[in-house]
């Protein structure tokens, strides 16, 4: 099994999508299910229905996946096995204040030295933990040895007992810290492959650490993705009018070695390789993602691209496909179309010749082509040329581009009455 593990305390990034992505091929790879597993013990942090705007979000990018778990369900169990840690003597009761932690950061700091914990609690006697009335966190006891693991894209890698450190487990209230519960949930769903962000790579090591000092010897599969170079949210792209078809695409594509550059994800299975991955730290380029975006768009079916923009007309759909060549997203065209559709104002220079073209129209009957509505109104306004047709490309579409003028009424002559009104 594998899991994607979002926080409830945050929006999706663009980085955790590219996570989602790879974790949802990998899984139909595997032919293992894909949990989503959520992240919300962090209660005074956690965002009121940001769980359901991330599973959302997932949804609109047709991650299949098996069902949706709270870390917090786990509570009664993460805690009974930090206490079987503490009995054993693999973690210890913490009672220096965030103070004083802070304090032996500062002189660490001030030393050039990383910080790492002094053990002071752990070398305390019990009858001396027993005897303090002091409110008090857990921590796990450092390593012994070095913690070594295999990386599928960055090869064999390997932390010192004072870089694990003696982290902590469980905070104040005694509810677990995110290492413990990651930890602790791989253990109790099984989990087989873990794929994540390669910030991940030091609190690989401590769950390694939890795990191995639980006395569970399960091997797990490791993936930590180069880091995506941005601060842009999912939920931001769409609202730009990026198709989630073609975000997908891009982040697939992104540092990596594909037969193609225009794919779907259910082509993106038949032949995704970790290895063909870089493992360089990668910028988010904006740009790339309108290319594709576009390239996208002219492939989308007409009707589909209609309903995307709010009416059920593949006519509607064809005329957006005529602003490819200007707009790259959704929200670009979009703004076109409602251009069209909008009320509009006596065009600056040719007041009297808009007036007398909007006059026209009122008796006008339905013309089916464009060259027999522009000969009705030049006989009816003795309008000709540029008098005639810029005014009439800003009544019809909202700008004076008269080049695709017969190309567009073809598609917009069944709203001609709502359009001039």
């Amino acid at each position: 099994m594998l899991r994607f593990a979002p926080s409830q305390t945050e929006d999706l990034s663009i980085n955790k999508l590219r996570v989602a992505i790879y974790n949802y091929i990998l899984s139909k790879q595997l032919n293992e299910d894909l949990v989503i597993r959520i992240d919300d013990y962090k209660k005074e942090k956690v965002i009121e229905g940001m769980d359901k705007k991330i599973l959302e979000l997932i949804n609109l990018f047709s991650i299949e996946y098996k069902g949706v778990v709270y870390q917090s369900e786990s509570l009664k169990y993460h805690q009974k096995l930090a206490m079987q840690l503490m009995g054993q003597k693999k973690a210890f009761s913490c009672f220096c204040s965030d103070e004083k932690l802070q304090e032996l950061k500062e002189k660490a700091e001030n030393k050039g030295k990383v910080f790492s914990y002094d053990d002071f609690c752990e070398k305390l006697s019990d009858e001396t933990v027993l005897n303090t009335n002091a409110p008090f966190t857990v921590r796990m006891s450092k390593p012994k040895e070095d913690i070594k693991f295999t990386d599928a894209l960055n090869g064999e890698i390997s932390y010192k007992p004072y870089e694990v450190d003696a982290f902590h487990i469980l905070t104040h209230d005694k509810t677990p810290t995110y290492n413990y519960s990651c930890a602790a949930d791989d253990m109790i769903m099984n989990i087989s492959t873990i794929l994540r962000d390669e910030e991940h790579l030091l609190n690989t090591a401590r769950q390694i650490h939890i795990r191995n000092s639980l006395g569970y010897d399960k091997e797990i599969n490791y993936i930590h993705l180069p880091s995506l170079n941005t601060n842009l949210t999912v939920q931001e792209l769409i609202d730009d009018g990026f198709l989630p078809s073609a975000i997908a695409n891009y982040l697939v594509l992104l540092a990596n070695n594909t037969p193609k550059e225009i794919f779907t994800l259910e082509e993106a299975i038949e032949w995704f390789k970790i290895e063909n991955l870089s493992k360089e730290s990668v910028d988010f380029d904006i740009e790339k993602l309108k290319e594709i975006n576009r390239k996208h768009l002219e492939t989308i079916e007409d009707m589909r691209l209609s309903k995307i923009l709010g009416f059920a007309d593949s006519d509607i759909g064809k005329l957006a496909k005529l602003y490819l060549n200007e707009c790259s997203t959704i929200k670009e065209i979009k703004n076109k179309i409602d251009t069209i559709f909008s009320e509009k104002t006596p065009l600056n220079g040719f007041e009297d010749e808009y007036n007398k073209i909007k006059e026209a129209f009122k008796d006008a009957p339905f013309f089916n082509d464009y060259n027999d509505l522009e000969k009705y109104l030049s006989e009816k306004t003795k309008l000709q040329e540029d008098k005639l047709l810029k005014p009439l490309a800003y009544i019809l579409t909202g700008n004076e581009d008269t080049l695709r003028l017969n190309e567009v009424y073809s598609l917009i002559k069944n709203y001609i009455g709502e359009i001039v009104k």
